[in-house]
């Protein structure tokens, strides 16, 4: 009997729709309403993907580690707001970061 061969994971490309509208993306959005997937909005254009493995997400916490080190060191002021979700109806856009901050004019800087 011979072993069976495991596949290694490839990154999978998102699905990409055109010409979809703000409406029809909410529409599709409710619909896959489903833990796994992330989707986007931007000028008509929707995007299905995959969430990322393991592999991904310690790159990305390393990552951001790193930059939160760096951050304090040049002594900026900085709020982590993890993968929070931008979204704006009047624009037609929606996202959401792996991770995220929202920063404040260095500290002992005058603006």
């Amino acid at each position: 009997m011979t072993p069976a061969a495991i596949a290694t994971p490839r990154q999978e490309s998102p699905l990409l729709f055109e010409g979809v509208t703000w409406r029809e993306f909410k529409a599709v959005e409710q619909l896959l309403e489903r833990p796994g997937y992330r989707l986007s909005f931007l000028d008509g254009i929707l995007e299905i993907r995959r969430m990322p493995g393991e592999e991904h997400e310690t790159v990305k916490e390393r990552l951001g580690a790193l930059l939160e080190l760096y951050l304090l060191a040049a002594g900026f002021d900085f709020t982590p707001t993890g993968s929070m979700t931008l979204e704006s109806e009047s624009v037609a856009v929606k996202r959401e970061a792996d991770k995220s901050y929202k920063l404040s004019t260095p500290l002992g800087c005058s603006t």
